[in-house]
């Protein structure tokens, strides 16, 4: 196939491509071009010189010296006839070369007569041009200014290497500038919703658990069984809303990344949430088992959360007909503390370890099957937390049956920066 009168093919095709990825073709001369082009003159004594880009069918002078540069077609290209050639090409008098004997640069008004040329070639071996230098008059040169050529060539294609990783740093950093804006927005929202539905929420919910506790110390209610139960029963169910406001806020709190600064004793943390979950200790029959915990630096509050959503999954997902028996320990591993709450569950299905981390995703035993009951915000809760921390969290199946969560955080304020690897 012919084009412009020269030869189209995949070589030719690829360096068009990498022309316009390096935006050769646009904008003002780049002065580190033109200081190439400039000192490739002064190294061979040469009045003229250009940097050189060849597309299919032209060729597009970027940088000049002695003259202004200018588009000719690539078949009168002098540059051209040596595209493919690897290496610097000198040539004292074009009138004696058979390859430039009949260029119209040499047999027109220009007259060229010395040429030298060295190939631009991109780090992936794509040819882009050559950067040349030229006289009107014949001349010889030495190896040292070939060699000259040859290395100020390579500095023009690491200038655009360079000119282009800077435009895709530009560009990235342009991505990642609106996409923190939109998660900004994002999260203002979501704590603006949150803030409304704990307001639009806590008021009655409030109300309803006055109301059952002063129920309960009615005579007729507290005399009769059956209607204790049902009291409890609201009581509870209050209680659960109430941590699961808790659970919304404390995901979209705005700050979250940031959280409060202190000496967290996570015995007095636990104590607190095993006190919270006493009824749903009491009805399941659970036995929990507490090791000797920790105090490391955090949020005593959103610690709280993570505390409570982990203990909480523990007694609720449970094998039918068994009591959960739920042990926590802690053990100190390089910078951080790793604590494991380990249960005899229904655990998580294989392969959902991660995902059920994520926000709104519940564990799904399958195909056809319901996901499990909740909301998707309490272990969502529990990575945002324990990430803003610098810590990690995870959860492992159990051999015998029930999981492993796992939490770890920086054991001392000077670990925080480093977080746990």
């Amino acid at each position: 196939m012919r084009v412009g009168g020269s030869t189209f093919d995949a070589a030719t095709a690829e360096a068009d491509r990498a022309i316009e990825r390096y935006g050769l073709l646009t904008g003002p001369v780049d002065q580190e071009l033109q200081a190439l082009s400039d000192l490739a003159a002064r190294v061979f004594s040469t009045p003229h010189a250009a940097i050189n880009i060849l597309t299919t069918t032209q060729q597009h002078q970027v940088a000049t010296t002695g003259f202004e540069p200018a588009v000719c077609a690539r078949d009168d290209s002098m540059c051209a006839v040596v595209a493919a050639v690897p290496e610097a090409v000198v040539v004292p008098d074009a009138r004696l070369d058979d390859r430039f004997a009949g260029n119209p640069f040499v047999t027109g008004e220009l007259g060229v007569r010395f040429y030298a040329s060295a190939p631009l070639v991109t780090p992936d071996g794509v040819a882009l041009g050559r950067l040349c230098v030229f006289d009107v008059e014949p001349r010889k040169s030495t190896d040292e200014q070939r060699d000259a050529l040859t290395f100020l060539a390579a500095r023009v294609t690491d200038v655009l290497e360079l000119r282009l990783r800077g435009q895709q740093l530009e560009e990235s950093l342009l991505e990642l500038t609106y996409a923190r804006d939109e998660l900004a927005r994002s999260n203002e929202a979501l704590w603006h919703f949150a803030t409304q539905v704990s307001h639009d929420l806590r008021n009655p919910l409030m109300a309803v658990r006055a109301n059952a506790e002063m129920l309960a110390q009615e005579p007729a209610v507290a005399q009769d069984p059956d209607l204790v139960a049902v009291v409890d029963r609201i009581t509870e169910a209050a209680r659960g809303m109430g941590r699961m406001i808790q659970d919304v806020l404390a995901h979209a709190k705005e700050g979250g990344g940031r959280p409060g600064r202190g000496w967290v004793d996570l015995e007095e943390v636990v104590d607190r949430a095993l006190l919270d979950l006493s009824p749903l200790i009491k009805d399941t029959r659970a036995t929990i088992e507490v090791a000797d915990l920790p105090t490391v630096p955090g949020d005593a509050e959103l610690l709280y959360s993570v505390v409570l959503n982990i203990l909480g999954n523990a007694l609720k997902y449970t094998s039918p007909g068994v009591a959960p028996a739920v042990t926590m320990t802690a053990r100190r591993e390089g910078r951080c503390w790793r604590v494991t709450v380990s249960d005899n569950g229904i655990g998580v299905p294989p392969g959902q370890e991660h995902s059920v981390f994520l926000p709104y995703v519940r564990a799904h035993e399958g195909q056809g099957q319901p996901p499990r009951e909740g909301y998707g915000i309490g272990l969502a809760t529990v990575h945002r937390v324990v990430t803003a921390h610098a810590g990690r969290v995870g959860m492992q199946r159990r051999p015998g049956g029930g999981s492993d969560v796992w939490f770890e955080l920086p054991a001392e304020p000077s670990y925080v920066a480093e977080g746990c690897d």
